[in-house]
């Protein structure tokens, strides 16, 4: 474990982060990445324990396998006078919890584990929740964290929702 006031300096980064999402502070969040940043969410399989290709695997489906360009893209669409399919917009709660922080491999890196739910809803009607576990690598650039990697791994092997319009 890390030193207690880099776990407090992590927890701050991550709720920022959540109110972001939340907020639709998109571009804000993208400033969150570094410029190599890799951002991953692979689809989960039901497979049973003995299976050797596992629930997921970075070489098969992803619904995100993303660079920082790419979720900047991404971004743009989600805020284009075009997309119909946010108007009404979608209202997002990001909770995140079970922070945990190691120390990684760079000195000036931290591997953060932690869950996160995501409780999306449009309409009065059309409402899911996303259950996942997180790993990121979170680099310190010019003295503030900034996320380098991001892998989530969602609790479900069929989306629970009609589209992943939402960032965990």
């Amino acid at each position: 474990m890390t030193d207690p006031e880099t776990l407090l300096e992590v927890h701050g980064f991550l709720a920022r982060e959540a109110r972001l999402l939340d907020e639709e502070r998109y571009g804000d969040w993208l400033d969150l990445f570094t410029d190599d940043a890799h951002y991953l969410m692979p689809g989960i399989a039901a497979r049973g324990r003995r299976d050797p290709e596992g629930a997921w695997s970075p070489e098969r489906m992803a619904y995100f396998d993303d660079t920082k360009s790419d979720l900047a893209l991404r971004v743009a669409r989600f805020q284009a006078p075009t997309a119909w399919a946010e108007d009404p917009p979608t209202r997002h709660l990001h909770v995140v919890s079970n922070i945990e922080v190691t120390a990684a491999e760079q000195p000036d890196e931290l591997v953060v584990r932690s869950v996160v739910v995501s409780y999306r809803s449009q309409w009065d009607i059309d409402a899911s929740v996303l259950y996942g576990r997180r790993e990121d690598v979170l680099r310190r650039v010019d003295g503030a964290l900034r996320i380098a990697r991001r892998l989530v791994l969602l609790r479900h092997s069929t989306l629970p929702a009609k589209n992943i319009n939402t960032f965990l």
